[in-house]
C-alpha cells in the first residue's frame, strides 16, 4: 500500500523556520517531521511512499539522495578521497519525489501525482506538518469495511479549527466553527479510492474544499474518529511543544 505526503507548501505561519527549508523538513528531536510521520506508517507496514514537493523540494530530494549520511557515522580520508560508512542503517522505504509545483495547492498536488497510485485500490494520504498516535492499521481497514470512496480521520483539535458535520460515522458537511466543546475536525490522516482523484479540477484546487464537499454529500466520505493524541505543527509554539514530548522520552506518535 502507498501513502502520498503533501511536502510542498509555504508554511508561512512558522516562518522562523521556512525561510531556509520546507515545513516537513523542520526537525523534531533532530529529525524532520516528515521523518517521524514515515515512520508512524512504516510501524504498519506502509514503505511505499509518493512525497508531492513543491517549495525548496530540493532539500528534501537533498535529504534522501544522503539519507545514510543523516542516520549513520562515516570516516572521510580526505588524503585519498574515499568515505567509510560506518553502522549504515536503512530503512524499508521506497521514497517517490515529485515536484508539484510551488504553488499548487493541495487538491492539484494530489492530482499531479496520480499516475503513481492509479492501480491501486486505495491508498492513504496525509499532509507533512502533523503527528498521531492513530492506528493506521485499524483506519485502513475501516476504510476496507465500509465500501465507500474516502474515510478521513476525525479528531478532537488543541485549539478551534473547523468541525466535521456527522452522521454516525459519515460526514455529512462542514462547519466553520466547533458546535461547542466536542467539535471533531479533519485530523489528515485518508484512505482514499483512486476514483476520488478525479474530483480535482486542476491546481487550482483545495483538496479540502469542492472534493471532499463533493464526496460528503454523495453520501462516499466516511469519518475514523480517533480520540487520542494529535497535534499538527503550524506555529513555533507547536514545534517547541512536539519537542518537549519527543525529549521527554514520552512522545505519543512514536510506536517504532
Amino acid at each position: 500500500m502507498k501513502a502520498i505526503i503533501l511536502a510542498g507548501g509555504l508554511g508561512t505561519r512558522i516562518s522562523e523556520e521556512t525561510h531556509l527549508k520546507p515545513k516537513p523538513m523542520i526537525e523534531i528531536g533532530g529529525k524532520p517531521i516528515l521523518w517521524h510521520i514515515m515512520k508512524m506508517y512504516s510501524s504498519y507496514g506502509v514503505n511505499d511512499f509518493v512525497i508531492c514537493c513543491g517549495y525548496k523540494g530540493y532539500v528534501i530530494k537533498e535529504y534522501f539522495a544522503n539519507y545514510f549520511l543523516h542516520m549513520s557515522d562515516v570516516t572521510f580520508d580526505m588524503a585519498h578521497n574515499k568515505m567509510e560508512v560506518h553502522q549504515r542503517n536503512a530503512e524499508p522505504w521506497k521514497v517517490t519525489l515529485i515536484d508539484t509545483g510551488d504553488d499548487t495547492l493541495t487538491g492539484g498536488r494530489l492530482k499531479r501525482v496520480s499516475d503513481y497510485i492509479k492501480d491501486e485500490s486505495e491508498f492513504c494520504f496525509t499532509y507533512g506538518d502533523g503527528v498521531s498516535d492513530i492506528d493506521i492499521g485499524a483506519l485502513i481497514a475501516f476504510h476496507r469495511q465500509h465500501g465507500k470512496l474516502a474515510t478521513v480521520t476525525a479528531v478532537q483539535p488543541p485549539g478551534r479549527y473547523g468541525a466535521l458535520a456527522l452522521s454516525g460515522h459519515q460526514v455529512t458537511g462542514f462547519t466553520e466553527k466547533p458546535r461547542g466543546d466536542g467539535g471533531l475536525i479533519n485530523g489528515g490522516f485518508f484512505v482514499l479510492s483512486p476514483k476520488c482523484l478525479n474530483l480535482i479540477k486542476d491546481d487550482r484546487t483545495t483538496w479540502e474544499a469542492e472534493p471532499l464537499i463533493s464526496l460528503a454529500s454523495s453520501g462516499e466520505l466516511m469519518s475514523y474518529e480517533h480520540d487520542g493524541f494529535w497535534q499538527a505543527m503550524d506555529t513555533l509554539r507547536d514545534k517547541t511543544h512536539l519537542e518537549e514530548l519527543w525529549e521527554s522520552g514520552q512522545a505519543p506518535w512514536k510506536n517504532w
